[in-house]
């Protein structure tokens, strides 16, 4: 599978027999290999690169791709990245091949096959790929062969032929790498995390590792990232913040917003708490902060005037937030009406605040509904009431009697036919419901199942909720 920079000095090679290697060196060391541990020792280093750049994908088995655009500028320039990155590799022991180009295709034909450290100026990646073999366009094997077959040792030689004889004679795959190495057509990456040019870095000549001096930066990269989102008139939903420690890991945390906000104060206030269940370890080297579901956010004014409402953004918004970010987002949420007049089916759960939330459908006034309503209905005991609709004149429930003082109803509501086969439907699945309220202000939801008169199926009294 692989072999060191010895064991290839001294002529072995990937691909070759365990005995021709041993012959040629007798005490030749071998050790099994770990396609898994691989793999994950590969994830763990895409995860560490979100210091350089928040795109990185991986390029299995030995590879990867990061995307710098737009933040190169952040170390001085492209130069200085790719020396930063060079001496960190290489202080972890890693061996490697570093190239830069405009496109993936380039930047891993430059790495695999060129001189290590390679900058392609913009535009000019075909130049330096011209003496390049055609292997490094990352042709499938049956191609590569049939082009060493013919003589064609260079790129430039596969460049300067005509389109339609290559694509006829070696396949339109091939030509599809050529475009994507030269820019021509584009090519799409996995990456580790959803790229985003929203990003923010702070990087210390010192670790840090102190909980006042961790909550101070997580507020200054926060603002420089806010700052950028202002000057754009753009706001996000998310954030996403990594402390990079001197061993390498990278620790992230985030918080989201109901609404897209740029206010740096509110969105470091929610990241504070969660920066004190971050391990320093030896210390932190830089941090780095995301913001993803960018969207449109135009300025507004407020509190111009003694007595004006607060806005949605000043008051409930804050309090979503918080709340969502300490109990999670999914415990946090708004009930919604649903297109069905049975209750359980009635209502569902929908985003707290947002476009949906201010468009959504009002409740119907002439049907109220309980405050309270209850997952399954809990049954009553010991009811008393005039046949055949009257309302209940008592009830027990949870052992206490409720004396029932006013009461409005019947609400008669009957099952969804529809969702049943034909001939199951029964006057057993329709529910008389009422709201009643006891002699002590207790406001109830009580219903009926069934009517009075059948003595095989006597009706039942049921609790499905509560009012304020």
């Amino acid at each position: 599978m692989a072999v060191s920079s010895d064991a290839a000095c001294l002529g072995l090679h990937p691909g070759q027999k365990a005995t021709d290697a041993m012959a040629l060196v007798p005490e030749l060391t071998t050790a099994d290999a770990e396609p898994e541990a691989d793999a994950q020792a590969l994830a763990g280093l895409v995860d560490w690169c979100v210091r350089f750049s928040p795109a990185v994908a991986a390029d299995a088995p030995d590879g990867l791709f990061l995307d710098i655009s737009g933040v190169s500028h952040l170390w001085g320039g492209e130069a200085e990245l790719m020396a930063d990155f060079r001496d960190r590799l290489a202080s972890n022991g890693l061996a490697f091949h570093l190239a830069l180009a405009d496109t993936p295709g380039a930047a891993w034909a430059l790495a695999h096959f060129g001189r290590d450290g390679t900058i392609a100026p913009p535009g000019g990646q075909a130049e330096l790929l011209k003496p390049l073999p055609p292997a490094a366009l990352r042709l499938d094997p049956e191609a590569a062969a049939q082009i060493a077959r013919l003589g064609l040792r260079r790129l430039g030689q596969l460049i300067d032929l005509p389109r339609a004889p290559l694509g006829r004679r070696f396949g339109q795959a091939t030509l599809e790498r050529l475009d994507q190495a030269l820019g021509r057509a584009t090519e799409a990456l996995r990456f580790r995390r959803p790229p985003t040019p929203w990003t923010a870095r702070l990087a210390f000549l010192e670790p840090i590792s102190a909980p006042e001096d961790m909550a101070r930066v997580t507020t200054d990269v926060t603002a420089r990232l806010c700052a950028r989102l202002e000057a754009e008139n753009q706001g996000a939903r998310r954030f996403e913040i990594a402390f990079h420690r001197a061993d390498g890991k990278a620790l992230p945390i985030a918080v989201g917003l109901a609404l897209p906000g740029r206010d740096a104060r509110r969105i470091a206030r929610l990241l504070h708490p969660k920066v004190e269940t971050v391990d320093p370890g030896f210390g932190i080297e830089c941090v780095t902060i995301c913001a993803y579901a960018v969207e449109p956010v135009s300025g507004r004014q407020i509190h111009i005037e003694a007595g004006l409402a607060p806005a949605v953004e000043d008051g409930l918004a804050p309090l979503i937030d918080r709340l969502a970010n300490r109990l999670g987002p999914e415990r946090v949420w708004r009930a919604a009406p649903v297109d069905s007049h049975v209750p359980e089916r009635a209502v569902s759960r929908a985003a707290a605040l947002g476009a949906a939330a201010a468009e959504a459908r009002p409740w119907d006034p002439e049907t109220p509904r309980p405050v309270r309503l209850f997952r399954q209905p809990e049954p009553l005991e010991a009811v008393t009431a005039l046949l055949p609709d009257d309302p209940p004149r008592q009830f027990r429930w949870r052992g206490r009697t409720h004396v029932v003082r006013r009461a409005e109803g019947p609400e008669r509501i009957g099952e969804e036919w529809w969702r049943r086969e034909i001939g199951e439907v029964s006057v057993a699945h329709v529910r008389d419901y009422y709201r009643v309220e006891d002699a002590e202000g207790g406001r109830f939801w009580v219903f009926r199942a069934g009517p009075y008169g059948d003595p095989a199926a006597p009706p039942k009294w049921w609790l499905h909720g509560l009012f304020g």
